[in-house]
């Protein structure tokens, strides 16, 4: 794959680990009981949905220069980039267990690139 698909991929998959943590935010800042204007007008939820409508925009032009085989790996990404995100930007804890699947899911997509 070329560079800037990879770097285009990678960046898809930052987006949407981002965006997981926007509607994160999204969550938090609802009240209890929140009506369809608390909704409608929730800065996080807003700003997670403009970064998703992009990063798919972006995701179409990967697919249009990769196989999906081959990009898609990449997505699994997510799963160790967005607990890091979690821990350093809201506070979570990360558990040794999803540090380690990481580590297994970064194999995943070393060997799944490399058998293209």
């Amino acid at each position: 794959m070329p560079l800037s698909t990879v770097l285009a991929t990678l960046t898809c998959v930052l987006g949407i680990s981002l965006g997981q943590l926007l509607f994160k935010k999204a969550a938090m800042s609802m009240p209890p009981h929140a009506g369809w204007a608390d909704w409608a007008f929730n800065g996080w939820l807003l700003a997670a949905l403009v970064l998703y409508g992009v990063t798919t925009l972006g995701w179409v032009w990967v697919l249009r220069h990769a196989p999906l085989s081959l990009a898609y790996p990449f997505m699994g990404l997510a799963f160790l980039i967005v607990p890091l995100l979690g821990r350093v930007w809201l506070g979570e804890a990360v558990s040794m267990q999803t540090l380690a699947g990481g580590v297994l899911i970064l194999a995943g997509v070393t060997l799944a690139a490399r058998s293209q």
